[in-house]
């Protein structure tokens, strides 16, 4: 039903969409985010703390190529001194046996000897409190490869642990963007929400004016309040939304602050892609678990050869000096001394063998992962491409959409003016209009966190700034909300 479309123009028009003003908040740039991760984030600093300890454990395995030097000391009480005891029949019966070869018969003098021999005689060694102090010195000379082997394994530690290093800090990126975009993306449908519900609540207060002039009808004032209420429901879970991901973003980047982030960087997105194919090609080299994986592959290679020396002997220069001794004589045990020695384990219940056959089980398994990771990660690359096309497919779509729906706002509005449109038809419009809006800033959100991914499976998550500084932002399509009503005022 229209009627006095004049009044109408009047009471819809003036008012209508008066900005919202702006939040006070923490501007943050895209850069700043990016170096609050770098330095405050607990999962970088805890991959830092393991590089560290690969280079520790780098420095331990080295160790083996030094001499070993040790000192040790003991005190000794023993029940009993030390000595030797000699019986004298072991002197005497050769002299009685040479009496008796030319004497025969004499007595005396081999009775005197035969008395003198059940007697012995002792010569100590040493008391019983013994103590010492000795320093020993070991440097193995040929170990069957197991120190070279052992190096290369722990240079191939700490490759793995920069290569996890570099994992955590490209995945901490990836949600950085999804956060940090997030708000962003949140802050704008806020933007869009509040707009269209203050410009559906100018609307039910017009109606309301109407409904008492008997210009409109009850039943034409309730579409007028129910979408109002609608908008409202929309505006509320939108804020909701924006708290929520506020708050993720300052755990994230452990900001402590109860004041809300602004995102001064925009959504953008960038036409300029590289093909599917360059990105496959870039998996299988610079993706960070596939070299972590050939990494682990080359530790269990080396695993298997010192699994292998295993069956090789052992040999060392070693040397022990006396630094102190107590009740122990030189002659007896030298206070130098010097010496080559070596093992080598002839059977040891086939630990070795089995040992060798782990390690080959492993590094088959490896190769296996590796294989299914690059397949996997392939895939990956797949979907992340397609995400970011299909982003860009929709805003190419929805650029001619939102302009449509602009021209549709404010031919509406026009219309109206003129009793050619019912208020149906106007609220139809702008909820399109709000719809497209909400629509593309998904679409570029949808490219960033896709390019994002996108780049962390290949290995080069840095590219992410220059394809932004590159790019087309969301400001020149989504901000121009009133350009439909200003065109109606100045027509």
């Amino acid at each position: 039903m229209i009627r006095q479309p004049v009044l109408y123009a009047i009471l819809l028009v003036f008012p209508l969409f008066g900005a919202s003003a702006q939040e006070p908040g923490l501007p943050v740039s895209f850069e700043q985010a990016v170096e609050m991760v770098n330095r405050d984030n607990k999962s970088i600093r805890i991959a830092e703390q393991g590089l560290d300890w690969a280079k520790s454990e780098r420095q331990r395995l080295n160790s083996f190529w030094y001499p070993r030097i040790s000192a040790s000391g003991a005190y000794v009480h023993m029940a009993n001194d030390i000595e030797v005891k000699e019986s004298l029949s072991a002197f005497t019966d050769p002299v009685k046996d040479f009496i008796l070869s030319i004497d025969p018969g004499e007595q005396i003098i081999t009775s005197l000897l035969n008395n003198l021999g059940s007697h012995s005689f002792s010569v100590p060694l040493a008391p019983r409190n013994v103590s010492t102090i000795d320093a020993t010195v070991a440097l193995p000379i040929f170990t069957g490869g197991k120190r070279i082997y052992a190096g290369r394994i722990g240079k191939s530690m700490v490759g793995a642990a920069e290569v996890n290093r570099k994992q955590v800090s490209a995945d901490q990126q990836v949600l950085l963007v999804e956060t940090y975009f997030g708000v962003r993306l949140g802050q704008k449908i806020v933007e869009v929400r509040q707009q269209t519900y203050d410009a559906l609540e100018q609307h039910f207060q017009n109606a309301l004016k109407l409904e008492a002039t008997g210009m409109l009808t009850k039943t034409e004032r309730l579409l007028f309040q129910v979408n109002r209420d609608e908008a409202k429901r929309e505006l509320e879970t939108a804020v909701k939304d924006l708290s929520v991901a506020q708050n993720a973003f300052k755990t994230l980047v452990q900001i402590e602050t109860d004041e809300n982030i602004l995102p001064v960087s925009p959504l953008f997105i960038n036409e300029s892609l590289p093909a599917l194919d360059y990105f496959k090609s870039l998996v299988g080299r610079d993706n960070y678990i596939v070299q972590g994986l050939g990494i682990q592959q080359d530790i269990q290679q080396n695993q298997i050869k010192i699994a292998n020396s295993a069956y090789m002997p052992a040999i060392e220069l070693f040397g022990k000096q006396t630094l102190y001794s107590s009740g122990i004589r030189k002659n007896l045990v030298p206070r130098s001394l010097i010496g080559v020695g070596f093992t080598w384990n002839l059977f040891d219940g086939l630990g070795r063998e089995k040992q060798i056959r782990q390690a080959k089980i492993n590094h088959r398994i490896l190769t296996v992962e590796k294989e299914k990771a690059a397949d996997d990660l392939t895939l990956a690359v797949d979907k992340f491409y397609n995400q970011t096309q299909t982003a860009l497919d929709n805003v190419t779509a929805l650029q001619t959409t939102v302009e449509m729906s602009r021209e549709i706002v404010r031919a509406r509005h026009k219309s109206f003016q003129e009793g050619m449109a019912t208020p149906t038809e106007v609220i139809d419009a702008e909820l399109l209009l709000s719809k497209v809006r909400v629509a593309i800033l998904m679409a570029y959100y949808q490219f960033d966190t896709g390019l994002i991914n996108l780049l962390a499976v290949c290995g080069m998550p840095e590219s992410f700034d220059q394809y932004s500084r590159n790019g087309k932002d969301e400001t020149s399509l989504t901000d121009r909300r009133t350009d439909a009503v200003n065109g109606t005022i100045n027509n």
